[in-house]
């Protein structure tokens, strides 16, 4: 298991919790519609990435760019319970390594589930999900922005495995992720979402009120199979019209114009880092 968003035992633990059943779930909106004279457009990415614990270095990502397997790269752009140091990640490398043609997906380690095994340096709880939230969110947009990552871009808040049968700890996470949500939306982020089939993105995906949940998905679902739509869990007609990502394989130790690299590989197709 990769161990770029918690501490490898830590989402070991966790994972455990959550079991692997995946399950079909109730249909859902698309992102929450936006004025077109306010939202820039949006732009989109279809293919492969990879997503990596610190972000490589730039002599390293312009390697990988030449041998065009992947296109897209994840970054960790901040959050309390972000697992690695970002020596690379600057302004300056993001500005190059866009200018080299990689599609940048802004990746926020936020608050944690209350019930989730084992410690993380913070947490959510009923009585400050919806501040937490805000406050959080507000943070992400000012590290992604710091790193010229412009409104209308996208932020997706990384949720790691819990048990959802816990009505109390489940209600406590959806508000979070609700006003984290609202938060960005209304300093002009898109809201993304990455979390488990069978855990933490079920519960996005199965909620019955939709209002203000993310409008695309990260779904994480070790199958090895490079799809969005195949092995797609949930109703058909949720998160279309680019809305979804889905992480398939994990630590694959990858070699790739000289630099070797562990890696997670995605498949992509849904928003990406507006930079330039």
């Amino acid at each position: 298991m990769a161990e770029h968003r918690q501490s490898r035992k830590r989402r070991y633990i966790t994972w455990g919790v959550a079991g692997a059943a995946v399950l079909a779930g109730a249909g859902i909106a698309a992102q929450t519609s936006m004025a077109a004279t306010t939202w820039p457009a949006q732009k989109t990415y279809t293919g492969r990435a990879f997503d990596t614990c610190t972000a490589p270095s730039l002599a390293a990502m312009k390697a990988w760019k030449t041998d065009g397997y992947y296109g897209g790269a994840a970054v960790y752009v901040g959050g309390k319970n972000r697992g690695c140091a970002q020596p690379n990640l600057t302004a300056s490398w993001v500005k190059s390594v866009n200018a080299v043609g990689w599609k940048l997906i802004p990746l926020y380690v936020g608050a944690q589930p209350p019930c989730q095994t084992g410690s993380s340096p913070e947490k959510i709880t009923a009585a400050t999900a919806t501040s937490l939230g805000a406050t959080d969110a507000a943070d992400a947009v000012a590290k992604a922005s710091a790193l010229g990552m412009k409104a209308g871009s996208p932020i997706y808040l990384d949720m790691e495995a819990y048990d959802i049968t816990n009505k109390a700890c489940n209600d406590a996470v959806l508000a979070y992720v609700r006003s984290f949500t609202k938060t960005l939306r209304a300093k002009i982020y898109r809201a993304g979402y990455y979390g488990f089939t069978s855990s933490s993105a079920k519960a996005i995906a199965t909620a019955t009120n939709k209002t203000d949940l993310p409008g695309n998905l990260w779904y994480a679902l070790w199958d090895k199979k490079d799809t969005t739509t195949t092995d797609w869990p949930w109703g058909a007609t949720q998160y279309t019209n680019h809305s979804r990502g889905h992480q398939f394989m994990v630590n694959s130790k990858e070699t790739r114009g000289g630099y070797t690299i562990t890696v997670d590989r995605d498949t992509w197709d849904a928003p990406v880092a507006i930079v330039g």
